[in-house]
């Protein structure tokens, strides 16, 4: 009985959020469009003509926006183990990005590599830390991985982790890969949530030497 009055008021907490009825009114797929836009408005990292590989991008808010800000001339490439409904200017590949082949097919998509690498991934939470907090930190670990793979040198990686154990070795991680790292929060992100946005821009790629 208690789980279903938390489903209840979980669902009456999404239904009344501003975001939620804002993200319908403008046509985007989810509230978490608001969290890239705030992002975007602030360090202006996505530009016309960029290349961009959005990670477990379903339902496809993020992509939406990316399209947007990319413009004719950009190209939006979204992966997600999910399906995924079109976007017009979005190519989607459907399949596990750390399973080599499909790997594979997203770097020969990418031919000469991607701009930027945003990934707004994260497990389906139980809401006890301790096993929720590895979880989201191996989601970012992979989407570095996959980063380090496709961006080109100077490239930028926008990555959703959990304050808490494993954070400050990430981002230690990033500062040796990339010119800088920036930590956000948008407003956009519900207060009680220990989310928050790693921005890390200038990436020193070593296969360039």
């Amino acid at each position: 009985m208690a789980r279903s009055k938390s489903s209840k008021g979980w669902l009456k907490e999404h239904f009344d959020d501003s975001y939620v009825r804002r993200s319908r009114k403008m046509g985007y797929r989810s509230r978490a469009v608001f969290k890239l836009l705030e992002l975007q408005e602030k360090d202006r990292f996505i530009r016309s003509g960029m290349t961009v590989v959005d990670l477990g991008a379903a339902p496809g808010g993020w992509s939406q926006l990316g399209v947007e800000l990319a413009g004719p001339t950009g190209r939006v490439i979204a992966s997600d183990i999910l399906e995924m409904d079109p976007i017009a200017g979005v190519e989607f590949l459907q399949g596990d990005f750390t399973e080599n082949e499909v790997c594979e097919r997203l770097v020969s998509l990418l031919g000469d590599g991607a701009d930027l690498v945003i990934s707004d991934m994260a497990p389906n939470l139980s809401g006890m830390k301790e096993i929720d907090q590895p979880q989201v930190m191996y989601l970012a670990e992979l989407a570095l991985d996959l980063a380090q793979k496709v961006l080109r040198r100077n490239g930028s990686f926008l990555v959703k982790v959990f304050n808490g154990e494993g954070a400050d070795e990430f981002i230690t991680q990033l500062r040796q890969r990339f010119a800088t790292v920036k930590i956000r929060k948008p407003k956009a992100s519900r207060s009680r949530s220990s989310e928050v946005y790693l921005l890390a821009t200038g990436y020193q790629d070593e296969r360039s030497g």
